[in-house]
């Protein structure tokens, strides 16, 4: 009755003296927790705060949860009139008790969680640097309160404000990023715990890197010098130049933790005063929010767009090297951080650096780096990583060979790194053979274009090598993967003759395989078996490249003095050709390719363990043997096709162990050198003189090869007369029986009219020596062959005068060489194709015929 009489009714004031509510404001009972809310504050402003008067206030509220209510509604209006009257000390008061109900009150968050985000956004906009950073201090506790995403909405809308204030420039407001860094990191962390990425996430990323930045712009200068020095000294220690050795070497070669991983809870005062530190945690918090591919995706995509605006990408002074490496290295490992680099390496394809050579080639030394890094932890890259760098290095190959002289440099530099990051991927993958299968599928669709081809087949030539280089030692002999001979033979007859060229050194690259050993580029390595005679040989298969000298040391111990002086005059001679036929660009193309790889990666190969040989299966044999048939009957050939084919059918001969063969492939061997013999003679044929001439001292290498390896020591002495430089002005046959371009010749001529006047002319006297010696040199191979095999002499001679015949179509997978020459809308010569399969199909008869006949007149 008083409160009503006092409220209502004021008139009873007058009468009702007896009521309660009448009595002196004063003498009426105080709520508790308005008394402890005024005993929070000090009576002045500048008084300090009562710490045991705000855990009172919080106690209470935890044993009172209904109160909360009120306890958070008086402290949001008392904010409101502080803030106004700009008295912080006491907006620090609040925004602690706020800190403790947080912590104490955890279960009862509902009860103030509005009030409190109501205050923190009035926080967050008030113009005081102050109130800002207990703003954000406050934020963080909040947010690391949550138990679940209850109030993920309320915490996203403040993030733009919180990225604001940590833009804020200069040593002054240095405590202030710290606290907005310190808020961003609980919102990394909130977003990690309960799988929730907010809208305005990629202004989060671009907070965290630009204080890092800020810190590379303080403390940079220091620590770049200091981390250069420790990585030259790494650098010489393994023999490789420092970062100021040359432009093919940077910060990536060596392996460095930039930075020890942070704790939040154990940070010293300065630590927690320090931006630096906390974008560092931000980073860390990043990485472990990146557990999925997906969520690294979102991650990296924010960062690696930040590293193209503002030119973050420079290995030395960057700043992309420095963070990714620190993403690389979280505190606790996800397993994907593989994926990091597989980013980088797409990030080549986006349209913020497609064009830019210079960034491309510094994302490329970043990524160089990272692959190191992660193959010292022992996390292999993703073999898609191989089929980017493999598609991009094709890109520059055909932007080197079309580009402009302006753009030369860059685009070879660009080469180089490429090939770089190419050598530290195929590092750290043990199982190279889905790497043969990716290869095979990219040969599969080898366009018909000649440059395209030229820079398809290149890039998968310089991963050919790096693999050999790179490939693990085993004592069990490689076989010669099915899917990717099939793709070779079919480039091996692709209308561009430099393609063809390539082809055939890409062969050779799989072929030989030597763990760290570095196999020549001028020849190809081979051995003979040790059998009945104390002889090896080590030596070499193609011409188009260098010879390494050090593969002279690792034969020293074996070979006789005379022996290693002819192989050190021929090695000279190598040498010299080489470097005149480097300023040829078409016949050169694929040799200049490789010998960058191999000069640039000498240092690498410290072991002198001899090159494997991989093994061809007896149906692989025969697709070669057939392929070299066909592809010495085309009639655009150059002396580097004929050169290819004979380092191809050398390399073929020793990987086919003959005398563990069958009798059928030896015969084969010796079959095809005496056929293409045969038709290198035949007057009026449907080749030209020329390369009739060419086939002729082929089909001799051949012979005189095969005879070496099969210890047929008379018929090198048969056919030494066609070793002759008369015999042919443009190839040669060396001491080692291989054949050679000879590069000081004028390669231009070749083919030309007063060319073929000379090769009929040489053909001429050819024919007179090759039918005064042609029985005997049936007679030593029918004898020689028959000492180790089970057929009798005149059934191999029988055999040797037949014409080699090639495998029936399909020869190369689904397709036959003609179709497929055909699908590509090119012919191999001037006749159409159908013409010339007839021709060779009643030569083969002829040449079959007369053979028989003159073994039945012997």
């Amino acid at each position: 009755m008083g409160f009503l009489s006092a409220k209502l009714l004021p008139s009873c004031e007058s009468m009702c003296v007896c009521c309660p509510a009448l009595r002196p404001s004063s003498r009426r009972p105080v709520k508790r927790y308005k008394k402890l809310l005024a005993e929070i504050f000090p009576k002045t402003p500048d008084g300090a705060p009562n710490e045991r008067k705000i855990m009172k206030l919080c106690e209470y509220a935890a044993k009172n949860p209904l109160r909360i209510p009120k306890i958070a509604k008086f402290l949001e209006q008392r904010t409101h009139k502080e803030l106004r009257a700009a008295h912080v000390s006491f907006v620090r008061i609040i925004t602690e008790a706020y800190s403790k109900l947080l912590f104490i009150c955890k279960e009862q968050m509902a009860y103030f969680a509005i009030s409190l985000v109501n205050v923190l956004t009035e926080l967050l906009e008030s113009k005081q640097e102050n109130v800002h950073i207990l703003g954000c201090q406050t934020l963080a506790n909040f947010i690391n309160s949550q138990v679940d995403n209850t109030y993920a909405r309320n915490i996203e809308s403040l993030v733009r404000k919180v990225c604001a204030l940590s833009h804020q420039q200069g040593e002054e407001h240095r405590l202030l990023r710290a606290a907005s860094l310190q808020c961003l990191s609980a919102m990394i962390w909130f977003m990690k715990e309960h799988s929730y990425i907010f809208a305005d996430f990629d202004e989060i990323v671009k907070s965290v890197l630009e204080n890092y930045r800020t810190e590379e712009s303080v403390v940079g200068g220091d620590r770049h010098a200091s981390q250069h020095n420790w990585v030259d000294e790494i650098a010489r220690s393994e023999g490789r130049p420092g970062i100021g050795g040359g432009n093919d070497v940077n910060i990536s070669s060596a392996t460095v933790r930039l930075r020890p991983a942070r704790n939040s809870s154990a940070l010293t005062r300065d630590e927690r005063e320090s931006p630096e530190v906390w974008s560092h945690i931000c980073v860390q918090k990043l990485a472990e929010l990146a557990k999925e591919s997906t969520t690294m995706r979102r991650v990296l995509d924010p960062m690696l767009s930040y590293f193209d605006t503002k030119k973050q990408w420079t290995p030395r002074h960057g700043l992309a090297l420095l963070v990714l490496s620190d993403m690389a290295y979280p505190e606790k490992s996800s397993g994907n951080e593989q994926l990091i680099l597989t980013a980088v390496i797409r990030h080549l394809d986006h349209k913020n650096v497609s064009r830019d050579v210079q960034t491309k080639s510094d994302i490329i030394q970043t990524a160089t780096s990272l692959a190191r890094q992660l193959r010292s932890r022992g996390y292999a890259a993703e073999l898609v990583v191989a089929g980017d760098l493999c598609k991009h290095l094709r890109k520059t190959l055909e932007a080197v060979e079309l580009g402009s002289v302006e753009d030369l440099n860059s685009n070879e530099s660009l080469q180089n790194f490429l090939e770089d990051c190419l050598m530290e991927v195929v590092r750290g993958i043990n199982d190279v053979r889905p790497l043969y299968d990716m290869m095979a599928i990219t040969l599969e669709n080898l366009p018909s274009i000649p440059t395209v081809a030229r820079a398809t087949l290149g890039s998968l030539l310089i991963l050919s090598h790096i693999i050999s280089l790179t490939s693990a030692s085993s004592n069990t002999p490689m076989v010669f993967p099915e899917a990717l001979l099939q793709q070779i033979l079919k480039s091996m007859v692709h209308p561009d003759i430099d393609t063809r060229v390539g082809a055939h050194h890409m062969f050779s690259a799989i072929i030989v395989q030597g763990p760290s050993h570095l196999r020549s580029e001028s020849e190809y390595l081979y051995e003979t078996k040790k059998q009945s005679r104390n002889t090896s040989v080590f030596a070499s298969a193609t011409a188009l490249l260098e010879k390494l000298r050090r593969e002279k040391d690792s034969l020293s111990s074996d070979k006789p003095r005379n022996m290693m002086h002819d192989d050190v005059k021929e090695r000279n001679t190598h040498e010299e050709d080489n470097k005149y036929v480097w300023s040829q660009k078409n016949s050169a193309y694929f040799s200049k390719l490789i010998f960058s790889i191999i000069e640039r990666y000498a240092k690498l190969s410290s072991s002198v363990e001899e090159a494997n040989i991989a093994m061809l299966t007896e149906d692989q044999t025969n697709q070669l043997l057939s392929a070299f048939w066909i592809q010495a009957n085309q009639t655009d050939n150059t002396p580097f096709n004929y050169e290819a084919i004979g380092h191809s059918y050398s390399l073929t001969v020793l990987s086919s162990r003959l005398k563990n063969s069958s009798n059928s492939n030896i015969v084969q061997f010796f079959q095809l050198p005496l056929s293409l013999q045969s038709i290198a003679l035949t007057p009026s044929g449907v080749l030209p003189a020329s390369c009739q001439r060419s086939i002729f001292i082929l089909s001799t290498s051949m012979l005189a090869f095969t005879g070496k390896v099969c210890h047929i020591t008379e018929l090198s002495d048969l056919l030494r007369c066609f070793t002759s430089p008369k015999v042919d002005p443009y190839l040669r046959i060396g001491e080692d029986l291989q054949l050679y371009v000879r590069l000081h010749s004028d390669l231009g001529s070749y083919g030309s009219e007063s060319d073929q006047e000379v090769a009929r002319s040489i053909l001429s006297d050819c024919r007179t020596k090759v039918g005064i010696n042609d029985q005997r040199v049936l007679d030593v191979i029918a004898s020689a062959l028959s000492s180790f095999s089970e057929m009798d002499r005149d059934v191999l001679a029988k055999e040797l005068t037949e014409m080699f015949t090639p495998e029936e179509m399909p020869l190369f997978g689904s397709n036959s060489v003609l179709d497929w020459a055909n699908f590509n809308g090119q012919a191999f010569s001037d006749e159409s194709l159908s013409f010339d399969e007839v021709v060779f199909k009643n030569l083969f008869s002829r040449l079959r015929l007369a053979r028989i006949t003159n073994y039945q007149h012997s």
